[in-house]
């Protein structure tokens, strides 16, 4: 019984040593762990239930994630709001291994996505590249949401944050969502945003991802994705069915457009062309190595990387490039 003991703690140990959990009983709890009661109440007030659908929305500028789920309507509604303490890269897609770009465009996220043993706490894959990035030759793997703070690629929520939004994800699967969708934006596709940016070279790109975003703003039903020249695609349904060459061109469409979307389009294109007019819209933000939420910026600029360690338990794994989290997002030639 002694030495049986001796060997637990010394496996023990060796995992806190490891620098990748606080203890043996995180490594086999912390993927199983309960939805938050307060969670959990939030959701029976927005008429929402535990084991409905989600959808998962990323933004960069404002280094937030949202999760939506489905509620009694049949529509989502927005559950909750987190704060992103990092991302790495520029506004823009991920195109090569190396680059640091957290990616940008639409996924689907199956269960065998979840990762319960990751070194960052907790984390699922985004599955880049996905078909339309992989026929475009873009390179990348593991590309995650995860806990902790530190990014080369990934976005990290802290290891409370990213707990939250697995419990969510997991129940959601278990009850039988066969996987979720993940659209990460550059930024809010408000038409300010969007002329800000509109002489960065991926604008065409963000033209693209925005008629997504305007469906879901819209509708609150998830769109449907599909890839044709060399593009996104959303809630088109084709003659022969969905193309089978994602970079010819696309196939005559046999439904038409909503016709609120496409209200909510035209509407955005007429106040972006005042806003562009006017001259009094502001230049985009320049990033010399991803983002951080202001709260956790407000943290790290009044008392250093270890306080902000401390407040958000992250004890294993540095903030990383906390000198650039400070300095992003800048204006050009500062």
């Amino acid at each position: 019984m002694l030495n049986a003991f001796r060997i637990g703690w010394i496996v023990a140990l060796a995992f806190v040593l490891e620098g990748c959990v606080s203890s043996v009983l995180e490594v086999e709890g912390k993927g199983t762990r309960p939805v938050p009661a307060a969670l959990l109440a939030d959701m029976s007030r927005k008429s929402m239930s535990p084991s409905a659908p989600i959808l998962v929305r990323i933004f960069k500028q404002e280094s937030e994630l949202e999760i939506w789920k489905r509620d009694r309507s049949g529509k989502f509604a927005l559950l909750k709001t987190y704060p992103m303490c990092r991302w790495s890269g520029q506004l823009g897609p991920k195109k090569r291994i190396g680059d640091r770009q957290a990616p940008e465009g639409f996924y689907t996220v199956s269960a065998g996505m979840l990762n319960p043993n990751s070194q960052y706490y907790l984390s699922f894959n985004l599955g880049y590249p996905n078909k339309l990035e992989a026929a475009l030759g873009y390179s990348g793997e593991a590309l995650m949401v995860h806990g902790a703070c530190s990014s080369s690629g990934c976005y990290a929520l802290t290891d409370e944050g990213v707990a939250e939004i697995y419990a969510v994800a997991r129940e959601a699967i278990k009850a039988g969502q066969e996987s979720f969708q993940v659209q990460a934006f550059p930024f809010r596709m408000t038409p300010r945003n969007m002329v800000e940016n509109r002489n960065d070279p991926n604008f065409s790109f963000w033209t693209d991802l925005k008629r997504g975003y305007d469906i879901f703003e819209v509708t609150r039903h998830q769109p449907k994705v599909s890839y044709c020249d060399g593009r996104y695609v959303f809630d088109t349904e084709f003659e022969g069915g969905e193309p089978s060459n994602v970079l010819a061109a696309c196939p005559p469409a046999v439904n038409q457009p909503d016709p609120k979307v496409a209200a909510r389009m035209q509407s955005d294109q007429v106040a972006e062309t005042g806003l562009a007019s006017s001259g009094r819209v502001s230049m985009a933000h320049a990033y010399a190595d991803g983002g951080m939420h202001p709260s956790f910026r407000k943290l790290l600029k009044r008392s250093g990387e270890k306080a902000l360690a401390k407040q958000t338990s992250l004890t294993s794994v540095p903030i990383s490039r906390p000198d650039a989290a400070l300095a992003d997002p800048h204006l050009p030639g500062d």
